[in-house]
Protein backbone atom coordinates (compact mmCIF):
# COMPACT_ATOMS: atom_id res chain seq x y z
CA UNK A 1 0.00 0.00 0.00
CA UNK A 2 1.70 3.79 -0.73
CA UNK A 3 1.60 6.27 1.57
CA UNK A 4 0.60 8.74 -0.70
CA UNK A 5 -2.58 10.29 0.78
CA UNK A 6 -2.50 12.74 3.41
CA UNK A 7 -2.63 11.27 7.32
CA UNK A 8 -4.95 13.65 8.43
CA UNK A 9 -7.33 13.15 5.61
CA UNK A 10 -7.06 9.45 5.62
CA UNK A 11 -8.22 9.39 9.16
CA UNK A 12 -11.24 11.75 8.75
CA UNK A 13 -14.47 10.21 10.21
CA UNK A 14 -12.47 7.97 12.67
CA UNK A 15 -10.28 10.03 15.33
CA UNK A 16 -9.73 13.20 13.03
CA UNK A 17 -12.23 16.05 12.58
CA UNK A 18 -12.88 18.90 10.29
CA UNK A 19 -11.51 22.15 11.21
CA UNK A 20 -14.42 23.75 9.15
CA UNK A 21 -17.64 23.50 9.89
CA UNK A 22 -20.59 24.48 8.48
CA UNK A 23 -22.83 23.82 5.88
CA UNK A 24 -23.57 25.08 2.17
CA UNK A 25 -25.18 24.26 -0.88
CA UNK A 26 -23.61 23.09 -3.73
CA UNK A 27 -23.06 26.47 -5.26
CA UNK A 28 -21.74 27.79 -2.21
CA UNK A 29 -19.92 25.35 -1.30
CA UNK A 30 -16.36 27.11 -3.46
CA UNK A 31 -17.40 30.37 -1.64
CA UNK A 32 -17.17 29.09 2.04
CA UNK A 33 -13.88 27.24 1.32
CA UNK A 34 -12.41 30.96 0.10
CA UNK A 35 -13.78 32.36 2.74
CA UNK A 36 -12.12 29.96 5.46
CA UNK A 37 -9.00 30.68 3.18
CA UNK A 38 -9.16 34.86 3.55
CA UNK A 39 -9.89 34.51 7.50
CA UNK A 40 -6.81 31.97 7.99
CA UNK A 41 -4.10 33.83 5.94
CA UNK A 42 -5.41 37.55 7.38
CA UNK A 43 -5.09 36.03 10.76
CA UNK A 44 -1.33 34.33 10.08
CA UNK A 45 -0.69 37.91 8.45
CA UNK A 46 -1.21 39.85 11.63
CA UNK A 47 0.62 37.53 13.99
CA UNK A 48 3.17 37.84 11.39
CA UNK A 49 3.18 41.43 11.18
CA UNK A 50 2.81 42.71 14.92
CA UNK A 51 5.55 40.21 16.12
CA UNK A 52 7.44 41.74 18.79
CA UNK A 53 10.76 39.75 17.33
CA UNK A 54 11.54 38.97 13.75
CA UNK A 55 13.02 35.58 14.74
CA UNK A 56 10.52 34.36 17.27
CA UNK A 57 7.77 32.07 16.11
CA UNK A 58 4.33 32.64 15.68
CA UNK A 59 3.23 29.32 16.96
CA UNK A 60 -0.32 28.78 15.27
CA UNK A 61 -0.94 24.94 15.28
CA UNK A 62 -4.08 25.14 13.12
CA UNK A 63 -7.44 27.55 13.33
CA UNK A 64 -10.48 26.03 13.49
CA UNK A 65 -13.49 27.54 11.89
CA UNK A 66 -17.61 27.47 12.67
CA UNK A 67 -20.18 29.38 10.69
CA UNK A 68 -23.66 29.63 12.17
CA UNK A 69 -26.23 32.09 10.40
CA UNK A 70 -24.87 35.25 11.14
CA UNK A 71 -21.74 34.72 13.32
CA UNK A 72 -18.45 33.31 12.67
CA UNK A 73 -17.09 31.72 15.41
CA UNK A 74 -12.58 31.43 15.07
CA UNK A 75 -10.59 29.67 17.42
CA UNK A 76 -6.81 29.84 17.18
CA UNK A 77 -4.82 27.03 18.48
CA UNK A 78 -1.81 28.76 19.75
CA UNK A 79 1.19 27.66 21.77
CA UNK A 80 2.81 31.33 22.26
CA UNK A 81 -0.40 33.43 22.85
CA UNK A 82 1.86 36.11 24.52
CA UNK A 83 1.17 38.34 21.43
CA UNK A 84 -2.89 38.05 21.75
CA UNK A 85 -3.38 38.08 25.34
CA UNK A 86 -0.54 40.41 27.05
CA UNK A 87 0.48 42.63 24.00
CA UNK A 88 -1.05 46.69 24.95
CA UNK A 89 -1.19 47.65 20.98
CA UNK A 90 -2.28 44.93 19.61
CA UNK A 91 -4.65 41.53 20.63
CA UNK A 92 -7.52 39.81 20.07
CA UNK A 93 -9.88 43.10 19.87
CA UNK A 94 -7.14 44.46 17.21
CA UNK A 95 -7.37 41.03 14.86
CA UNK A 96 -10.96 40.36 15.66
CA UNK A 97 -12.09 43.68 13.52
CA UNK A 98 -8.80 43.12 11.27
CA UNK A 99 -10.46 40.31 10.52
CA UNK A 100 -14.17 41.56 10.12
CA UNK A 101 -13.04 44.56 8.15
CA UNK A 102 -11.16 42.32 5.67
CA UNK A 103 -13.86 39.77 5.21
CA UNK A 104 -16.24 42.66 4.35
CA UNK A 105 -19.44 41.08 5.91
CA UNK A 106 -22.16 43.20 6.92
CA UNK A 107 -24.68 40.01 7.95
CA UNK A 108 -22.25 38.24 9.83
CA UNK A 109 -20.14 38.85 12.88
CA UNK A 110 -16.65 37.42 13.31
CA UNK A 111 -15.68 36.33 17.06
CA UNK A 112 -12.15 35.33 17.66
CA UNK A 113 -11.04 32.90 20.91
CA UNK A 114 -7.93 32.04 22.04
CA UNK A 115 -6.91 28.65 23.31
CA UNK A 116 -3.43 27.95 24.18
CA UNK A 117 -1.97 24.83 23.96
CA UNK A 118 0.43 22.90 26.66
CA UNK A 119 2.56 21.64 24.75
CA UNK A 120 3.36 23.35 21.53
CA UNK A 121 6.41 21.29 20.41
CA UNK A 122 4.09 18.26 20.03
CA UNK A 123 2.35 20.21 17.44
CA UNK A 124 4.10 19.58 13.71
CA UNK A 125 3.08 23.58 12.38
CA UNK A 126 5.57 24.73 15.00
CA UNK A 127 8.00 22.42 14.85
CA UNK A 128 8.03 23.18 11.18
CA UNK A 129 7.91 26.67 11.59
CA UNK A 130 11.13 26.40 13.96
CA UNK A 131 12.84 24.46 11.16
CA UNK A 132 12.33 27.20 8.89
CA UNK A 133 13.24 29.80 10.89
CA UNK A 134 16.47 28.41 11.66
CA UNK A 135 17.12 26.94 8.00
CA UNK A 136 16.42 30.51 6.91
CA UNK A 137 19.09 32.07 9.23
CA UNK A 138 21.88 29.64 8.03
CA UNK A 139 21.75 26.98 10.76
CA UNK A 140 23.46 23.87 10.02
CA UNK A 141 20.53 21.10 9.24
CA UNK A 142 22.19 18.90 11.31
CA UNK A 143 21.77 21.14 14.51
CA UNK A 144 18.99 21.52 13.71
CA UNK A 145 17.05 18.56 13.08
CA UNK A 146 19.08 17.70 16.57
CA UNK A 147 17.28 19.88 18.20
CA UNK A 148 13.98 19.97 16.95
CA UNK A 149 14.28 15.80 18.10
CA UNK A 150 15.05 17.38 21.67
CA UNK A 151 11.91 19.56 22.17
CA UNK A 152 10.62 16.58 20.61
CA UNK A 153 11.28 14.52 23.12
CA UNK A 154 10.71 16.37 25.92
CA UNK A 155 6.69 16.51 24.87
CA UNK A 156 6.18 12.25 25.07
CA UNK A 157 5.87 11.63 21.83
CA UNK A 158 6.01 8.70 20.27
CA UNK A 159 7.44 8.69 16.94
CA UNK A 160 8.53 12.07 14.65
CA UNK A 161 9.62 11.78 10.74
CA UNK A 162 11.05 14.61 9.33
CA UNK A 163 11.36 15.08 5.55
CA UNK A 164 13.21 17.90 4.01
CA UNK A 165 14.25 18.41 0.50
CA UNK A 166 15.47 21.19 -1.88
CA UNK A 167 19.34 22.42 -1.53
CA UNK A 168 19.95 21.82 1.87
CA UNK A 169 22.84 23.94 3.28
CA UNK A 170 23.48 25.48 0.02
CA UNK A 171 24.13 22.28 -1.99
CA UNK A 172 24.50 22.65 -5.92
CA UNK A 173 22.13 19.46 -6.27
CA UNK A 174 18.97 19.40 -4.62
CA UNK A 175 18.31 16.31 -2.88
CA UNK A 176 16.21 14.66 0.27
CA UNK A 177 16.76 14.58 3.63
CA UNK A 178 14.49 11.87 5.68
CA UNK A 179 15.09 11.43 9.40
CA UNK A 180 12.94 9.17 11.65
CA UNK A 181 12.71 8.39 15.53
CA UNK A 182 10.36 6.04 16.78
CA UNK A 183 7.64 4.52 15.55
CA UNK A 184 5.39 6.10 12.47
CA UNK A 185 2.79 3.57 11.64
CA UNK A 186 1.15 5.65 8.96
CA UNK A 187 -1.45 2.60 7.37
CA UNK A 188 -2.77 2.81 11.01
CA UNK A 189 -6.09 4.52 10.85
CA UNK A 190 -6.83 4.45 14.82
CA UNK A 191 -3.05 5.93 15.33
CA UNK A 192 -3.24 9.67 16.05
CA UNK A 193 -0.99 11.04 13.66
CA UNK A 194 -0.46 14.54 13.43
CA UNK A 195 1.28 15.82 9.88
CA UNK A 196 1.71 19.04 8.14
CA UNK A 197 3.78 20.53 5.18
CA UNK A 198 5.68 23.89 5.37
CA UNK A 199 7.27 25.37 2.05
CA UNK A 200 10.37 28.30 3.06
CA UNK A 201 12.09 30.54 0.91
CA UNK A 202 16.09 30.62 1.58
CA UNK A 203 18.84 32.52 -0.54
CA UNK A 204 19.85 28.94 -1.96
CA UNK A 205 16.53 28.62 -3.37
CA UNK A 206 12.75 26.67 -2.08
CA UNK A 207 12.92 24.20 0.71
CA UNK A 208 9.86 21.81 1.59
CA UNK A 209 9.09 20.23 4.75
CA UNK A 210 7.08 17.77 6.19
CA UNK A 211 6.90 16.35 9.60
CA UNK A 212 4.47 13.30 11.06
CA UNK A 213 4.52 12.83 14.81
CA UNK A 214 2.90 10.15 16.16
CA UNK A 215 0.87 10.60 19.66
CA UNK A 216 -0.27 7.73 20.68
CA UNK A 217 -2.94 4.89 19.49
CA UNK A 218 -7.06 6.01 20.07
CA UNK A 219 -7.65 3.18 22.73
CA UNK A 220 -4.19 4.50 24.92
Amino acid sequence: MGQKINPLGFRLGTIQTHHSLWFAQQKKFSIGIQEDEKIRSCIKNYVKKNKRRSWSLEGIAHIRIKKKIDLIQVIIYIGFPNLLIEGRTCGVGDLQSNVQKEFHSVNRRVYIAIKKIEKPYRQPHILAEYIALQLRNRVSFRKTIKKTIQLTEQTDTKGIQIKIAGRIDGKEIAHVKRIKMGRIPLQTICAQIDYCSHTIRTIYGVLGIKIWIFLNHEKD
